[in-house]
């Protein structure tokens, strides 16, 4: 079987998980062993670089007991699995695709939310108007209502407000006028608003006339002329966003069809782990800790604060059996070193491996479980800083993404400028920034120092990671890019970082 067989077969594998078959694999599983070895032995020769929590591509997908139920009582102090072979890594594009399927398993929940608690959910259901907009002819301008040709006869103090004058039933006659407040509702028969600024007033003779021609229907905004009562106003999978709150007041909702957010736990795993404080005596401050809740939050999730756990099987299986979130985000062990306790107690609990590994660096260690066919997920990103970014921009976005009803981010490319040293066989993601191309110049993206999988300098300047291929890009040339939740925001530039 050819190098693209065993691919295609390892994707199969991946989304017959996805879609809740679990299987005998048989003979074909077999081969896809005799393949993993081989991808196992080229990925052994480049984890030296990498921290322990980012060291092995070897996850052991093949490791869980397929018939044991999801959330059975568990060995304690799990054994290291004993399966022979691992299962191969899965490409990064596959691997993404196999998370977003994943977060679109299932029926979408829908809650009704008061305007006041909606921003930032996604809409479930397409946000129909309840009413025409405006549902009355009214006055775009300060000014005076007329009927017909000048000049004009008016009433002195009598004048129309915004929701205080005007009934449907009011008429203006012929060669009058009456004095109108932005938004007030026009007379009957009304032809024009006159702008204050454009009228002139003889107060002596009572007349009103104009400085410049009137045109029928001037300064009048018409019923319906936004929208009519019925009419789509924004589609099902719109996240909400000030605007949209306006909009939905002004359309007459008091509360919006939402889908909730996804609720995510996030188990910081080491021994080696600092809360706070300086770096000392092989110690290091814990920096996935303050970034994940508000990375995950940025994506549409409510986040728990972050618990620390150090590296303790017993205490990882209890927290993730007793947690109720939707989606459970581990840092770290998720290797196969001896303090490595993620596949293990995966394995006991009787999880499903959807991702084992992803052929990516930084961050190939990272994984994707579910824990029932309808149940929570889990990311398992790795210990090193920027490897746990390039998992959580992998896995847990897209898989988010599916859970919240959100649509996935637009794939898209940029020009580069400067060569990207690629990986020699799996894709690397680098982070960039966009900047604007200069006398007629293209647009374009510049890679950043400080890339490698412990580092955070370089993302901490960043507002895109580029998806580099094997082998690298040169300059010139387009890659694809993942924009970070906060590009449209970011006002400077990369400054030493380039």
């Amino acid at each position: 079987m050819t190098g693209d067989d065993a691919e295609e077969l390892a994707v199969e594998q991946a989304l017959a998980l996805v879609g809740g078959r679990n299987q005998t694999r048989g003979r074909a599983d077999d081969q896809a062993r005799d393949r993993a070895d081989d991808q196992a032995r080229h990925r052994a020769d480049d984890r030296t670089g990498d921290r322990m929590g980012d060291q092995t591509g070897n996850q052991a997908g093949d490791q869980m007991p397929h018939n044991q139920n999801p959330g059975a009582p568990a060995d304690p102090h799990p054994a290291p699995c004993t399966t022979p072979s691992p299962s191969p890594a899965l490409p990064w594009d596959r691997a993404r695709a196999v998370a977003a399927r994943a977060g679109r398993g299932g029926p979408l929940a829908v809650v009704r939310l008061p305007l006041d608690r909606a921003l930032g959910h996604v809409l479930a259901e397409p946000l129909a108007a309840l009413t025409d907009l405006p549902s009355f002819d009214t006055s775009a301008m300060d000014g005076w209502a007329v009927a017909g040709p000048g000049p004009w006869t008016y009433e002195e103090g009598v004048s129309l407000l915004a929701g205080v004058g005007g009934s449907p039933a009011a008429r203006l006659p012929d060669g009058t006028a009456v004095r109108i407040a932005t938004g007030a509702r026009t007379p009957a028969d009304t032809t024009a608003v006159i702008r204050s600024e454009h009228a002139h007033v003889d107060e002596a003779r009572g007349l009103l006339s104009t400085r410049r021609p009137v045109v029928t229907g001037q300064d009048i905004r018409p019923r319906g002329q936004e929208c009519r009562s019925g009419d789509e106003l924004v589609p099902a999978g719109t996240v909400v966003t000030p605007a949209v709150l306006g909009l939905a007041a002004a359309a007459g909702y008091d509360a919006l069809p939402a889908v909730p957010r996804p609720r995510v736990d996030v188990l910081v795993l080491g021994d080696e782990l600092l809360a706070a404080g300086l770096p000392h005596d092989g110690l290091i401050r814990d920096a996935l800790g303050p970034m994940l809740g508000p990375w995950l939050r940025a994506l549409g999730a409510e986040v728990s604060g972050p618990r620390r756990l150090g590296d303790d099987a017993e205490a990882l299986r209890e927290a993730l059996t007793s947690s109720d979130a939707d989606l459970i985000v581990t840092t770290g062990g998720t290797a196969s070193g001896p303090v490595d306790h993620v596949h293990p107690v995966l394995a006991a609990l009787g999880a499903e491996l959807l991702v084992d590994g992803v052929t990516v660096r930084p961050g190939h260690p990272m994984l994707l479980a579910r824990f029932a066919p309808d149940g929570p997920h889990l990311v398992g990103l790795p210990g090193n800083p920027l490897a746990a970014v390039s998992g959580l921009l992998t896995l847990a976005e897209p898989l988010l993404a599916g859970l919240a009803g959100r649509p996935a981010q637009d794939a898209y490319r940029a020009l580069v400028h400067a060569d990207v040293p690629g990986h020699p066989h799996d894709t690397r993601l680098v982070p960039v920034v966009h900047r604007a191309g200069r006398a007629g110049g293209r647009d374009h993206v510049a890679p950043l120092r400080y890339n490698g999988p412990a580092m955070l300098r370089g993302i901490a300047a960043a507002d895109g990671l580029a998806v580099v291929p094997a082998g690298g890009v040169r300059s010139g040339t387009e890659v694809e890019i993942l924009d970070l939740p906060w590009a449209p925001a970011t006002p400077w530039t990369e400054g030493c970082f380039t």
